[in-house]
């Protein structure tokens, strides 16, 4: 009997390069089925342009990106990836109910079930009560909970996640990080990038990103094992070759 993990999202010696300035330098890394994957590392170090390559909204410049065993970027897997960025990409001038409706639809949402996924996000995200009113009028942090709604409308089965609780308050942040764990089990796999260092434990592996390369991949407590680190920030800057 095989027990091997299924790979979920493969990249092989990725490279992005933009006006001939190397931003990533060959990164290789495997993301099984259903495991939550964390990308950690701190601004700049080039978390985001890897994971627009493996969402296809970018396209490496080497190097090959493989989502559920289809080469990216292709845009029919568009419907089988949840993706929210780091800005926040909605109508200002439209209710939170209407951006829904919006993006429900480009997912293929329709009618009952529509409506019923509209329900369960917005109470994931605690924003039922302000389901009609004017996006424009929501503070930054209400509208990364309003992104993260709409990259879980249509129950994909990759969700990829940049910096998704940037801004949100603790009790909230636990409880969507409880809601991860729960998508987890049901089967979905989660790539999520943050700095934020109790998050990156949460996560069942880690991939340290530093300078535009994949300096470590392990599960948290591996990595500390391995560097004899008490935390993860430790670790971190044991492989990145930083003595606190």
């Amino acid at each position: 009997m095989n027990n091997k993990p299924e790979i979920c999202i493969r990249t092989q010696e990725v490279t992005r390069a933009f006006g001939g300035k190397e931003v990533l330098h060959g990164i290789s890394l495997e993301v099984r089925r259903s495991e939550i994957f964390g990308l950690l590392g701190p601004s700049g170090s080039g978390k985001t342009t890897f994971v627009k390559m493996i969402a296809g909204i970018d396209e490496a410049t080497r190097g090959e990106v493989e989502v559920l065993g289809t080469r990216m970027p292709k845009l029919d897997m568009m419907n089988r990836i949840g993706y929210m960025a780091q800005s926040d990409a909605m109508y200002a001038e439209l209710t939170a109910k209407e951006n829904l409706e919006f993006f429900g639809a480009l997912f293929g949402l329709r009618g009952a079930k529509m409506k019923r996924r509209m329900e369960e996000v917005m109470a994931l995200v605690n924003l039922t009560d302000h389901l009609k009113r004017p996006v424009g009028a929501y503070s930054g942090g209400m509208k990364r909970r309003l992104s993260l709604a709409i990259a879980l409308m249509h129950e994909p089965e990759v969700l990829i996640l940049d910096e998704p609780t940037v801004g949100i308050d603790p009790v909230l942040r636990k409880s969507i990080w409880d809601e991860f764990e729960s998508l987890s089990r049901q089967g979905t796999t989660i790539l999520v990038t943050t700095h934020v260092m109790d998050e990156a434990d949460k996560c069942h592996r880690l991939g340290m990103v530093r300078d535009g390369s994949l300096i470590a991949v392990g599960t948290p407590e591996a990595l500390k094992q391995e560097t004899g680190s008490v935390t993860i920030e430790e670790a971190f800057l044991h492989y990145g070759g930083v003595r606190a």
